[in-house]
């Protein structure tokens, strides 16, 4: 495992990009995320609009709490302040909520601003983004695999583009699919499961990139 860690912190950033977007998808293959996942994605406007959101929401949280794991919590991360024996990793997951949340409530009041039928349509879902699993799970997948700044910032915009292409390409089948014959007890999340299943067995080919 330790050498795995190291030899993803040596990835070059083409590599972690195509990782993020298709070999590991973070909603395909660790199925972070799902909640909004298939909820929003019975339209295909939503799932734009929220992919657009998420991905925002990553570009902006990873490379935030890079700094605040590098320079705040982790273990000796305070020597610049004088504190050399400081060790404020176990506030780890409570500050990145937070600054996660509050990157969500600026693209909540962003997309309200300018889009309110996008605002409307997404409902509760938007702020939900504050609690999304795959948004706190980039952040905990690029403390463990001890990423730089600069492959910090590339998983983000890869990990939200996987996420959002993800979204978007089953928003698109289940439209397609209203007017296909599907068997009554199958309709609704069940077919959603199976269709969600089979494009994560599709999107495992790319693991031979």
């Amino acid at each position: 495992m330790t050498a795995m860690i190291a030899l993803m912190s040596d990835e070059s950033l083409p590599s972690v990009f195509l990782r993020s977007v298709f070999v590991e998808n973070i909603l395909l293959s660790f199925f972070l995320g799902m909640c909004s996942y298939l909820a929003v994605s019975k339209r295909v406007d939503s799932a734009v609009g929220l992919g657009i959101a998420v991905v925002f929401v990553q570009v902006l949280t990873l490379p935030m709490n890079w700094v605040l794991q590098t320079y705040v919590l982790s273990e000796g991360a305070l020597a610049w302040a004088g504190f050399p024996e400081s060790d404020l990793s176990y506030l780890t997951f409570l500050t990145f909520i937070a600054s996660i949340a509050a990157v969500v409530q600026v693209v909540e009041m962003a997309v309200d601003k300018f889009s309110p039928k996008l605002y409307a349509a997404l409902g509760i879902f938007l702020p939900l983004i504050a609690v999304n699993c795959a948004i706190l799970g980039g952040s905990l997948f690029m403390v463990e695999r001890k990423y730089t700044f600069a492959q910090a910032a590339t998983y983000g915009v890869g990990s939200g583009l996987g996420w959002a292409i993800a979204i978007i390409s089953m928003a698109t089948i289940r439209w397609r699919m209203r007017t296909a014959h599907v068997p009554g007890p199958l309709k609704g999340l069940g077919i959603t499961f199976i269709t969600t299943g089979l494009v994560a067995m599709a999107f495992m080919t790319f693991s031979g990139i």
